[in-house]
């Protein structure tokens, strides 16, 4: 049964605080990061073997397998395939960035480039819920950055093969690689270079605890998106929400897996309750019961505040990786909220919307990260350089400020690197 607490009488550790996956995997992914820096493609293979069930003759997917799958998926998922699509490049399309230069006196010139990354590495979830969704929402920002080559990885079947619908989807985004790994070695592989499988500059895309690890540790060899945690939802509602509406939100999460967090915050007992009854009888007709059972039972929460300033102070302070306010009026409450990765607007814009199909992005900050993080973007596959460029006479009319700061940090040869040009003739 949820949890149902009343700001005031819990105590706040209750309320805020996050119990932390209990398994400790550093040590686990340590071992595959180095034993795939060490081996290559003999080392993918094998833990292939060991944690898919498929023997393969090769990583690679090939052009074949691809069309293959797009023609056996059903011609009205590839349509929903393609509007999904359209939708998420129109909406990263507005987040595109150009470079900038400022002209000043005496022929200074300042400036700023944005530059795509060479290469992209897209990890792809595969397992119990393969992922066709994370390929539309990671590929496609990269498309629009200028990405020059896309690498995406995903686990196979036992069969060997990749999900159909994985495949259809990557064929749509435009990825240019695919290659059948998963786990923290499909990240090794990613942030090393194997025999097959190209070093890229960048790794995205939500994956496992070992997923997650592998990411931690590789970073500063690449960069990554960001280290996601279990997924989370938090439901703003006042007593004009629809009970089975909310439950049926905050169990669209708890189905993810047994860490996922489903939150309801209102400052209507009656929706509480009401809620909660909705939730148990729910519940028991997801095909997915004993995995969103225990996500309820151990990390969901009902939290009644005396009012809307103390319900919206909560969810600040959570800072959910989805957060929805449903309400009449949501727009009255958008500029109140701070931490959210991404924000669900009124009674008829559930989570799900954005998981899919509406074109904001689904790969978003979790753990409280939404702070200080933000939503996958396409300013995630680009880099920026400065460039200044001073006339000798524009450098000399500044040499000796530029010296007096540099002698007040004791740095003498920064400040003679500036004054030994004014000896110039």
């Amino acid at each position: 049964m949820i949890k149902i607490m009343k700001l005031g009488e819990t105590k706040e550790e209750e309320i805020f605080f996050r119990k932390p996956p209990e398994t400790d995997v550093s040590k686990a992914v340590s071992d595959i990061l180095r034993n795939v820096r060490e081996n290559g493609d003999k080392a993918i293979l094998e833990y292939v073997e060991k944690f898919d069930g498929a023997k393969l003759d090769s990583l690679l997917v090939s052009e074949e397998e691809i069309e293959e799958a797009f023609k056996s998926e059903d011609e009205k998922f590839i349509e929903v395939l393609k509007s999904a699509a359209k939708n998420i490049e129109e909406f990263h399309k507005k987040q595109l960035q150009s470079g900038y230069e400022i002209k000043g006196e005496k022929g200074i010139v300042l400036g700023q480039k944005v530059i795509p990354v060479e290469k992209a590495g897209i990890y792809v979830p595969g397992g119990q819920a393969p992922l066709s969704s994370t390929v539309l929402m990671d590929t496609i920002p990269a498309k629009i950055a200028g990405v020059k080559e896309i690498v995406m990885v995903t686990p196979p079947m036992k069969n060997g093969k990749v999900n159909s619908a994985i495949l259809a989807a990557a064929k749509i985004a435009g990825a240019d690689r695919i290659y059948k790994v998963g786990g923290a070695q499909a990240i090794a592989a990613l942030a090393y270079g194997t025999e097959s499988i190209p070093k890229v500059d960048k790794i995205v895309g939500p994956g496992s605890a070992f997923v997650a690890e592998a990411k931690k540790q590789v970073f500063g060899i690449v960069s990554i998106d960001m280290i996601a945690g279990p997924s989370e939802i938090l439901v703003i509602a006042d007593k004009s929400a629809v009970p089975s509406h909310v439950a049926a939100d905050m169990l669209s999460q708890a189905e993810h897996d047994r860490m996922a967090s489903a939150v309801l915050v209102t400052d209507s007992e009656e929706l509480a309750s009401s809620v909660s009854l909705e939730i148990e009888r729910q519940l028991k007709l997801l095909p997915r019961y004993e995995v969103a059972r225990v996500s309820i039972d151990n990390h969901g929460k009902i939290i009644i505040a005396e009012n809307i300033d103390e319900v919206i102070d909560i969810a600040n302070r959570i800072a959910p990786e989805h957060l929805e306010l449903s309400v009449d009026n949501p727009f009255d409450y958008l500029e109140r909220i701070r931490n959210a990765g991404s924000i669900f607007l009124g009674k008829y814009a559930p989570e799900a919307l954005g998981d899919y199909y509406a074109g904001s992005n689904h790969t978003l900050p979790t753990g409280g990260t939404a702070k200080f993080s933000s939503p996958l973007s396409v300013d995630d596959f680009v880099h920026k350089s400065q460039y200044i460029y001073y006339t000798k006479e524009a450098l000399l009319d500044v040499a000796e400020d530029i010296a007096l700061f540099a002698e007040k940090e004791e740095l003498s040869a920064h400040a003679r690197s500036v004054t030994i040009r004014m000896e110039d003739k």
